[in-house]
């Protein structure tokens, strides 16, 4: 909840300039004040503590990489200021996104389709719902999430998903790691979410290596 003497403040991440200047003047519309806005996330993050926001507005899909550079940001806010509101803004349903960002931590979360949006009413309700600690969804999100409950293979980012595919094919995770161009502790954090969100215990007689494999080979 923001102080009633001040206009609600924002924090904006949209590598499109076109959207990130009409959402600017959208803000402004509705009596906010965008305190920063950016192409990318890093610069966001980078600048949190100097801009002090009530909400963050982000992208799912910016560079370097137009993957997930978004919702990392916004989990990484979550744990740098709990409190904080965070909105995506997505093109596309990523329900695994959407699943992340809602156990990442405290604070107002919401995750919009951008074509959907329909009105400046609509969004500066969302906003200030969010703002507030509130959560907004998209229908098509919540949908998505729904499907996604009885399926653990769906709930893995898109690169644990590379990673496990790439398990599939039977290589180590130095071979992973030269594949993807990272480091082989990453790929180790990776593995080991996979075998965490597939439910696969270590109980020292199973390989657990084995039966992710399997799991996706079965999908």
């Amino acid at each position: 909840m923001t102080d009633s003497a001040r206009p609600l403040r924002i924090v904006l991440a949209e590598d499109s300039v076109l959207l990130r200047e009409g959402l600017v003047r959208l803000f402004d519309e509705a009596g906010f004040e965008t305190v920063a806005a950016y192409g990318e996330a890093d610069s966001l993050l980078a600048a949190i503590d100097e801009t002090n926001p009530d909400l963050a507005v982000l992208d799912v899909r910016m560079p370097p990489t137009f993957r997930d550079e978004g919702v990392r940001a916004a989990i990484e806010l979550r744990k740098r200021r709990p409190g904080l509101g965070v909105l995506l803004l997505s093109q596309y349903v990523e329900g695994t996104y959407a699943h992340e960002l809602l156990s990442s931590g405290e604070g107002g979360m919401g995750y919009l389709l951008k074509d959907r949006v329909a009105s400046l009413d609509e969004l500066e309700d969302a906003v200030e719902r969010v703002s507030e600690g509130g959560t907004v969804l998209d229908p098509q999100v919540v949908r998505e999430l729904l499907a996604r409950r009885s399926d653990p293979l769906a709930t893995l980012t898109p690169r644990e998903r590379e990673v496990m595919e790439l398990m599939a094919e039977g290589r180590t995770n130095a071979g992973i790691a030269k594949q993807l161009f990272i480091g082989v502790g990453a790929v180790e954090k990776n593995v080991t979410s996979i075998f965490q969100k597939l439910s696969l215990e270590d109980s020292g007689t199973d390989h657990r290596r084995v039966l992710a494999v399997l799991t996706w080979l079965q999908r």
